[in-house]
């Protein structure tokens, strides 16, 4: 699209007013705390829903996976919406039925009432999430203003995680499970009446809903998690586990099919060629799979056999979110000096060597003795991978494509960590069932009346026998996070290839803008014809109206 176009308005910041710019930062802020946030919140509250609610250990993996899936495949999908339909209309619309969704969820009386909430959700954070970032370059000017607002919602990114854990603690010991779901209906409505006072439509731009893509990709990695989570619990001979497996690969090949055709395709595959990009989202994978893991199950055993109350467990996990933040601080202190790959090739190793760590757990384990010390050393080692897999992500990009490049980067985050969840789920039903058929002999001849009783109904063994089926799942889960964590490690070793002294091209390229927005001063610029300062076309880009 070329000539000239509307500006858009930035009554936040040329009102006059600091209170206007501010009430409009607080609004996007608050949407992508409360979606992100919702990630992490769930997890201190599923030993509640397992027992509320009649979950396996295995099926309630889908209570997280339930709500990444969808979100992940669809985030790209969502900021398109924005750009074409408006994306403060989008918005307002993301966050009502992210709020809807959430009511659901905590009225649920049965397991797939749940489920379907959580998916439901994972929609509204998908269109909502992007929107809200693009947000930000149509109501702030470019410069200072909008490098602040920049700042709080990456600040508010990253300590989402943290606050959702203490949240979800407090929550559940103090109220019910339900209410970190209810939590969303009050914030939500707040943020969607205050939106239309605070922020401006902005431009609509032509353009084409890959729907298709996004949905074959998503089907397709629904069918290969729930392919992964059954195999866990009916073996891998089961007809519906290999027919999961089966209609997985159709759905994807169709998903290949579609982008490789499309004018303007969700994903754009052409972005994999470049050997450093496809190597940061192999990374982002497989470390997205070790942590979607570690709190996933540190979460079920510091409840289920440290017996920790849902709010100590939230407190139990916030040192690994300070250790990530430290450890980012100097990561990006220290770049410059000396690039990115040391950091990745060291994160990721640290990173095993805390998984490898936790496959010590058993039921004799402590929190100060065994679980602290291993979450710190890989928290430190994720924090070095954030600052330096995001900005390989964007390398070489031209600032129209930034917001795509690091929406695959974040969608490649979710997928991931909900195809490694169920990947170390079905590791764990092997271990734990391993680990029953030892244990129920020794329950039968020590077990009382009452006890056998229990154990014909339900099936499941009661404490100690039962914590030392968990703790021996738990265990084997992590071997196999730690061979995520060092496959990120070769990747990194073996397929980056960029030097020091090439910072200063990769720190020239567009500020990342997450899942499908763009950076409006970029382009501006471009289509004003003027040099974009450090932006270098990608070399498997097609040639525009190739």
């Amino acid at each position: 699209m070329t000539g000239s176009r509307p500006t858009p308005a930035h009554p936040a910041t040329t009102s006059g007013t600091n209170r206007g710019s501010a009430m409009a930062l607080l609004v996007i802020a608050s949407c992508q705390l409360m979606v992100v946030l919702d990630i992490t919140i769930v997890n201190i509250a599923l030993p509640h829903m397992q027992k509320d609610l009649g979950f396996s250990t295995e099926n309630l993996s889908w209570v997280v996976n339930a709500y990444t899936l969808t979100f992940g495949g669809l985030l790209l999908l969502g900021g398109r919406l924005g750009d074409i339909l408006g994306r403060r209309k989008v918005f307002i619309f993301g966050v009502l039925l992210f709020v809807f969704a959430s009511l659901l969820g905590g009225l649920s009386q049965e397991s797939w009432q749940l489920l379907a909430s959580r998916s439901l959700q994972g929609v509204g954070g998908a269109i909502a999430s992007p929107t809200a970032l693009s947000l930000i370059t149509t109501t702030f000017r470019e410069g200072p203003d909008r490098n602040r607002a920049f700042g709080v919602f990456a600040a508010v990114s990253a300590g989402g995680s943290a606050i959702g854990l203490l949240a979800g603690g407090m929550l559940v010991e103090w109220l019910d499970w339900r209410w970190v779901l209810f939590v969303n209906v009050p914030i939500g409505l707040l943020i969607a009446v205050a939106t239309p006072r605070y922020i401006p439509e902005s431009e609509r731009r032509p353009g084409h809903f890959d729907v298709a893509g996004a949905l074959t990709s998503t089907a397709g990695m629904v069918l290969l998690v729930y392919g992964f989570i059954r195999a866990s619990e009916d073996g891998w001979s089961d007809g519906l586990t290999l027919g999961s497996f089966a209609a997985a690969v159709v759905c994807l090949a169709a998903f290949i099919t579609i982008e490789r055709g499309s004018r303007q395709p969700i994903t754009p595959l052409w972005m994999f060629r470049d050997r450093n990009r496809a190597g940061v989202y192999g990374m982002m994978l497989s470390l997205a799979a070790a942590m979607f893991g570690m709190f996933f199950f540190l979460t079920l055993f510091v409840q289920n056999v440290l017996d920790f109350t849902p709010l100590r467990a939230g407190l139990a996990f916030l040192p690994v979110s300070a250790v990530i933040a430290v450890s980012a601080g100097i990561a990006s202190q220290l770049l410059p000096k000396w690039g990115p790959k040391p950091f990745m090739v060291t994160g990721a190793l640290l990173a095993a060597l805390g998984l490898g760590w936790l496959t010590q757990t058993d039921v004799h384990s402590s929190y100060l003795g065994s679980i602290l010390g291993p979450m710190l050393v890989f928290g430190f080692g994720m924090g070095m991978q954030f600052v330096s897999l995001t900005l390989m992500a964007v390398s070489g990009v031209a600032p129209r494509e930034a917001g795509a490049a690091s929406g695959i980067l974040n969608a490649t985050q979710q997928v991931g960590g909900s195809l490694g969840l169920s990947i170390l789920v079905t590791m764990f039903g092997t271990a734990s069932r391993h680990e029953a058929t030892e244990q129920v002999p020794q329950f039968l001849r020590e077990a009382t009346p009452t006890q056998r009783l229990e154990f014909s109904r339900t099936g499941e063994l009661p404490p100690p026998w039962g914590d030392q089926v968990l703790s021996s799942g738990v265990s084997g889960a992590f071997v196999v996070a730690a061979c995520f964590a060092v496959l990120a490690a070769l990747i990194a070793l073996l397929v980056i290839q960029v030097r020091p002294t090439d910072l200063a091209r990769l720190q020239g390229g567009a500020v990342p803008v997450a899942g499908g927005g763009d950076d409006t001063a970029g382009q501006d610029a471009e289509e004003d014809g003027q040099a974009v300062p450090g932006s270098v076309q990608d070399p498997g880009r097609p040639a525009k109206g190739g």
